[in-house]
């Protein structure tokens, strides 16, 4: 049997890497498929899906809506803030109301953190810097506030910063819905048996790790940037649960709000109806 490769993309955080542990262990058998791991943040992977680079990719929900004709979203492996989120952080003294006009650092403009800080705040000046650079551009007078994504949503306070505002709980606020905020795609060329064969190792290894947790966590550590064990779990739980086993009812109608909201603010240029590959 001729073996296929399949490159699958996601960031080195423990939350992904806790999701494919099962498939870069070979923990599951793949019969004519074989997984090769691309580890790269996401703010590139974006950017690589817009070349259409790799077969599976983990990407920002934001730029989803400038791939759609080309990958189509998994029915499961979503990231989904539940009244959380990405957050935004500044020096003590800072009011959220003063945030208008400020220069924020932000992770990259495709991330779906942006998007929101983009219907919640509309007017400031973006930085882009590395995700894990954030917190540095605000220390060094480079940023007045960073946007905030990753585990240093758990970690800002131990940098003297705080919090001035959660979008995730912004968002459920304005709609009383959930925030998707990444997911896992495929390329449509494959094809739709190939999408499926892959789709349903991709949930296999989704199961595996919540059904072995403490195996499957052990493994993500190595992706903490130095987190201790008790926040490594709390983070991975935070975006590796039911919801990313499979986008629900409540989770895909928060995606659809979203990506009506930010066409209505002239956000995103196109109105973007979500296409799931169907189980």
């Amino acid at each position: 049997m001729q073996t296929q490769l399949i490159r699958i993309g996601h960031s080195p955080d423990p939350d992904d890497a806790f999701m494919f542990y099962a498939l870069a262990k070979e923990r599951l058998q793949t019969d004519r498929f074989r997984f090769q791991h691309i580890l790269e943040a996401i703010d590139t992977l974006n950017s690589w899906a817009l070349e259409g680079r790799l077969e599976v990719t983990a990407l920002s929900v934001h730029a989803y809506t400038y791939v759609a004709d080309r990958y189509i979203l998994l029915p499961h492996g979503a990231s989904i803030g539940r009244q959380y989120g990405p957050i935004v952080v500044a020096k003590r003294g800072l009011d959220p109301a003063q945030l208008r006009g400020k220069r924020i650092a932000v992770p990259g403009r495709l991330t779906t953190a942006f998007l929101a800080l983009r219907l919640y705040l509309e007017e400031f000046q973006a930085v882009e810097v590395p995700f894990d650079r954030v917190f540095d551009a605000v220390e060094r007078g480079e940023a007045d506030a960073a946007l905030v994504i990753h585990e240093g949503q758990l970690t800002f306070g131990d940098r003297g910063l705080t919090k001035l505002v959660d979008l995730g709980t912004w968002w459920h606020e304005q709609t009383a819905l959930p925030l998707p905020l990444g997911a896992n795609a495929i390329r449509k060329d494959l094809g739709e048996s190939c999408c499926l064969e892959v789709s349903g190792y991709l949930r296999a290894s989704i199961d595996y790790g919540l059904a072995h947790r403490q195996e499957a966590l052990q493994y993500a550590m190595q992706f903490g940037r130095g987190m201790e064990a008790a926040l490594a779990d709390r983070f991975v739980g935070m975006y590796v649960n039911e919801d990313t086993r499979a986008w629900n009812e409540e989770s895909r109608k928060g995606l659809e709000q979203l990506l009506n909201v930010a066409w209505e603010h002239g956000v995103i240029a196109t109105r973007i109806r979500p296409e799931f590959l169907s189980e």
